[in-house]
């Protein structure tokens, strides 16, 4: 199981939370970024919980309606996501 950064973790969860907030993301794609979060805010098995974080966002970096800022906060969560799997 991998050990995560509390406090990377939290920062990932927090911009996930602002995301989800932001009105200016389709309500779909703000639906799949608040189970993301939920799934690494509640998560048994870390390792489960990060790589589905990770399909979801790549899931939803392609919605053709996703506003361009939104897009490169996703890939920055993706990178980030990618690094705690990776550690």
């Amino acid at each position: 199981m991998t050990e995560v950064d509390p406090h990377q973790l939290q920062t990932i969860v927090s911009l996930l939370d602002v995301m989800v907030q932001d009105n200016s993301i389709p309500r779909n794609v703000r639906a799949r970024l608040a189970e993301a979060q939920e799934k690494l805010k509640h998560a048994n098995d870390m390792d489960v919980a990060i790589s589905s974080a990770v399909y979801a966002l790549d899931e939803v970096s392609n919605d053709i309606n996703l506003p361009m800022h939104a897009r490169t906060m996703i890939w920055n969560l993706l990178s980030e996501l990618e690094s705690l799997k990776n550690d």
